[in-house]
């Protein structure tokens, strides 16, 4: 069912009646009274746009990072901005409900004011209410929806897909998505997505003839305008996670494909040409400046909420780069221009989803309500109370990937201890109650067992020094992970702008240096090897809640940084 405009905006006032203040900044979201009074559309097309939702149905905390940093020509430029650096670089007010959406700045206090956000519901009526305004948008879902919560990882994503379909997204790409293996990838999308959304990925292909493994582009009309819409998963995806779950697939970036593709949608007569990206900002960044063609970039995979485009430069004209942040926090409503056949303005909003600010879909909510029905016992289970706030994002470290640490080390009895550097899962505020949600919230992976191993210093440095080249090398094509592994027990010394190789020193354990022929006692999970056994991670983490019960705030160990004074990605 559609909703006028007279009727949300009708909602938003009952909101402001009832405490919650409307505040926004005229050069993000235009000079209007509303954070969702996005003006009129005028001549052209509008495409919405979600990514890395990672299974987050319900509205959720997530705290934005304090250390994003670039790198060489990546180095204060979005998304290398945090805190009052980035408000200041796109005009946003502090202490405003957009300041809290884009920064961790004063973080509790602010989500104790504004609320949670995301949720499907709320995403869903705010979704009509474009579409109303709008209509003809098409809904374009990034990647990364289909894990990050228990019920994705138990229902192997079914219950992602049957909240996308009622939600009306048209068309999506992937990347986690592949971690519940190629057979079941398949088996969702040549059944319960055949004719209702397009799984879309130019890059993938079969490893012995390269023949295309999904559909790589689709044409879809939208106010009588013809719009390309191509889709690029995320192309390091056998190296990021376990490869043995797409065994025949090939990815990468591959970009003479991509630039055949964007060439042939236009001699099909694409007015504008469209990418669905999962390759993340900065690789999204120099792919823009490198083909030609493509009008947009609708990005994802880093989780970085830009504000507005970044405009890059081409041989042949401009392309607008996006990223639309994450667990269903900012839904983006990109409105192209179109005259003579071509795109020739745009209007670009990146509209926060405030749970407290729109009315929940009831359709929504009942499929939500069945879908958890099952598990509610399971997932409502109280484990602990922390005092301090949870959280994982930032390039080194967050408190509840310390306290992942902590259970690990505790646990298995290890000296040192590493954690991936996974950017999804959600936020928990001060003396909320941790329940075994929450802990699958960090941890609800198809690979998740937990290993206990001798490792030398000298192999552990090795396996620091390439995840750093992973985040930080200076060529975005050669970024191939997510943050820096989390470690315990043991301190060192990053300095993120040396050369592969180079970045790691003054590796410590317990106030002694780490000898290179030495073998320690290494504790770890979510290996990419084939056949590891161990207990699981959330049942390690959860023993660790069960029996700590309250716990003060995770005290983080972090890398001792070099070379980064000043850089506007450190708060």
């Amino acid at each position: 069912m559609a909703i006028s405009r007279r009727e949300f905006l009708h909602t938003l006032a009952v909101s402001v009646a009832s405490g919650f203040p409307l505040t926004t900044s005229a050069n993000t979201l235009g000079n209007t009274d509303h954070i969702y009074d996005i003006g009129q559309l005028g001549n052209g097309v509008t495409l919405m746009h979600f990514t890395d939702v990672h299974a987050q149905l319900m509205p959720n905390y997530f705290r934005e990072p304090d250390t994003n940093l670039g790198i060489g020509n990546m180095a204060g430029r979005p998304p290398h901005l945090v805190g009052a650096k980035l408000l200041s670089a796109f005009g946003i007010k502090t202490g405003t409900r957009l300041a809290h959406a884009h920064t961790h700045l004063d973080y509790e206090q602010a989500a104790f004011t504004f609320g949670a956000m995301g949720g499907f519901a709320h995403l869903a009526t705010l979704v009509k209410y474009i579409r109303e305004q709008r209509p003809g948008a098409l809904l374009l879902d990034g990647g990364d929806s289909w894990q990050g919560s228990a019920t994705a990882l138990w229902t192997k994503g079914a219950d992602m897909v049957q909240a996308a379909q009622l939600l009306g997204v048209d068309i999506m790409t992937g990347h986690w998505e592949f971690t519940l293996g190629a057979a079941r990838v398949k088996e969702l999308v040549d059944g319960t997505l055949r004719g209702k959304i397009e799984f879309l990925a130019q890059n993938i292909k079969t490893s012995d003839f390269g023949d295309p493994v999904f559909t790589p582009w689709v044409m879809r009309e939208i106010r009588g305008i013809p719009v390309a819409v191509i889709g690029q998963a995320y192309p390091y995806t056998p190296i990021a996670n376990p490869r043995h779950f797409v065994p025949d697939w090939t990815f990468g970036i591959q970009e003479e494909n991509l630039q055949n593709t964007v060439n042939d949608a236009r001699r099909k007569g694409a007015n504008a040409v469209i990418l669905l990206s999962h390759n993340g900002a900065d690789i999204d960044v120099k792919l823009a400046s490198r083909l030609t063609g493509i009008d947009a970039i609708l990005g994802g995979h880093t989780h970085d909420a830009i504000p507005q485009p970044i405009v890059v430069r081409n041989s042949s004209g401009t392309t607008l780069v996006t990223n639309a942040g994450c667990n269903g926090k900012f839904l983006a409503v990109l409105d192209l221009h179109i005259s003579n056949s071509r795109v020739s303005g745009y209007r670009y909003q990146l509209l926060p989803v405030f749970a407290n600010l729109l009315e929940p879909d009831p359709e929504m909510v009942r499929l939500i309500r069945d879908i958890r029905a099952p598990y509610e016992t399971r997932l409502s289970e109280k484990l602990a109370v922390s005092e301090g706030l949870l959280y994982r994002r930032g390039n080194f470290n967050g408190t509840f990937d310390q306290l992942i640490l902590d259970a690990l080390m505790e646990v298995t009895d290890a000296e040192i201890v590493f954690s991936p550097g996974f950017r999804w899962g959600t936020t928990l505020l001060p003396n909320q109650i941790i329940t075994f949600e929450d802990v699958m919230a960090q941890t609800a992976i198809t690979y998740p067992s937990t290993t206990v191993t001798n490792l030398s210093g000298e192999s552990m440095k090795m396996i620091l020094e390439d995840v750093c080249d992973n985040l930080f090398n200076p060529d975005p094509y050669r970024q191939q992970g997510g943050d820096m592994v989390r470690v315990g027990g043991l301190q060192y010394t990053c300095d993120p702008t040396r050369r592969t190789g180079h970045r790691i020193s003054n590796m410590y354990l317990r106030g002694k240096p780490i000898l290179a022929d030495k073998r320690y006692k290494v504790a770890g999970w979510a290996s990419v090897t084939e056949n590891v056994s161990g207990p699981p991670i959330w049942d390690v983490v959860s023993e660790y809640l069960r029996a700590n019960k309250v716990l003060r705030s995770p005290k983080l160990n972090l890398p001792k940084l070099s070379g980064v004074s000043g850089n506007p990605g450190i708060n």
